[in-house]
């Protein structure tokens, strides 16, 4: 039996009736025209302001969520820790609030998540999104090279001071920080933000980690590009690899506007990348890399690239990293193996969280294979324990 092929030590901390939902629940997700209709007939409930929250919060907000808040989280966090030897990352899913108050609340959130980190081994990582930080827009704008207006110069000093608290408090507690990536139209001005982060506070090791989206083309050359300027200006590299979340949307935007797609070609070419990415990581020595992968075979080529260039299984330059929720066989078979493994947990109000949840589904959806693997897996957990 192949590793990832073992539900028992997948499925051990579900309980019959939470494998049961989670089979439930994957089961919809596989049916595309149920998760766009549950999609739009959600959105409509939530902002007719009916009564549906206490339905999202039994099904699909407690299956991919570990609560509301951070303390919600925390016997979740202490289970998969102390039982599967995962770690989490609690991720606040709160998007598209672009009022100052919002990047204040959410920068209060993320000191605080680090505050938590450094009292807790279960907790080994911080995280943001940039437009948790700063508008959307600002990025853009600066990504295309336009000129700012006063106020913006202010606004973009505040995104910038923001991203320095997190990172100072960072540095000061060793609690290494993820920065998620987002679309590629406003990508450019986090990049060059982070880069500039990485050189200030990565003089040591990878305390400061951009994400590299591996179904964007361009971003194997990016990366080679940023290692010259790491050896120039000598510091270290943290990366988060994953393969990308924003695929439809980058596709019909090009189409839209009548340039190249930056998304590879298709499934084959987008696998590639990604596995060329991480076999340029492990060959270099001052990088560490987070593989944000659910995907088996990126996962085994992992494995063997550590034994390759004799990198213990606990070295904490190497991750493997999946949402909770999703993958159960990948992240707590490699945990028993040894290796690190974390878990992404989102938490934040139910309301708040559903744009990040629908993502998810409407991902599982178009994600061939994805869906269909997380059943047959259930499937024989089920046979498994009857017999």
């Amino acid at each position: 039996m192949k590793l990832f092929d073992n539900t028992e030590t997948a499925f051990a901390l579900k309980s019959d009736s939470q494998l049961e939902r989670a089979y439930f629940l994957f089961r919809m997700i596989q049916n595309e025209p149920m998760v766009r209709i549950g999609t739009a007939v959600t959105n409509f409930a939530l902002k007719a302001h009916l009564p549906v929250e206490g339905l999202i919060r039994s099904t699909v907000f407690d299956h991919f969520c570990g609560g509301v808040t951070e303390e919600d989280c925390l016997p979740i966090i202490k289970n998969m820790h102390e039982n599967g030897n995962v770690h989490s990352v609690l991720d606040y899913s709160v998007e598209g609030k672009e009022e100052e108050a919002s990047f204040d609340s959410a920068l209060e959130k993320i000191l605080k998540i680090i505050q938590f980190c450094e009292e807790k081994q279960s907790i080994p990582f911080a995280v943001f999104k940039p437009t948790g930080f700063g508008r959307f827009a600002l990025y853009q704008k600066i990504s295309e090279g336009k000129e700012l207006t006063e106020d913006e110069h202010e606004e973009w000093k505040r995104v910038v001071a923001r991203f320095h608290k997190v990172c100072n408090l960072a540095k000061k507690k060793d609690v290494p920080v993820l920065i998620d990536a987002e679309e590629s139209w406003m990508q450019d001005a986090a990049d060059w933000l982070i880069e500039d982060l990485m050189e200030m506070y990565n003089k040591d090791k990878a305390i400061i980690f951009n994400t590299l989206q591996m179904y964007r083309h361009d971003r194997l050359d990016y990366l080679k590009k940023l290692k010259a300027k790491a050896n120039e200006k000598d510091f270290y590299i943290g990366m988060k690899v994953v393969r990308g979340a924003y695929m439809e949307k980058e596709r019909e935007r090009a189409a839209e506007m009548g340039y190249p797609s930056p998304i590879c070609k298709d499934k084959q070419a987008t696998d590639e990348n990604y596995d060329a990415a991480i076999n340029y990581m492990m060959e270099q020595p001052k990088m560490a890399i987070f593989a944000g992968t659910h995907n088996e075979n990126s996962s085994y080529l992992l494995m063997e690239l550590a034994d390759k260039y004799k990198i213990d299984k606990d070295d904490k330059r190497l991750w493997f990293g999946q949402l909770f929720g999703m993958s159960d066989h990948i992240s707590y078979n490699l945990a028993k193996e040894g290796y690190n493994v974390a878990k992404y947990l989102p938490f934040g109000p139910v309301r708040d969280v559903m744009p990040y949840l629908i993502r998810r589904a409407e991902e599982n959806t178009s994600v061939a294979g994805q869906t269909s693997r997380e059943l047959n897996l259930l499937k024989t957990e089920r046979k498994r324990r009857k017999l």
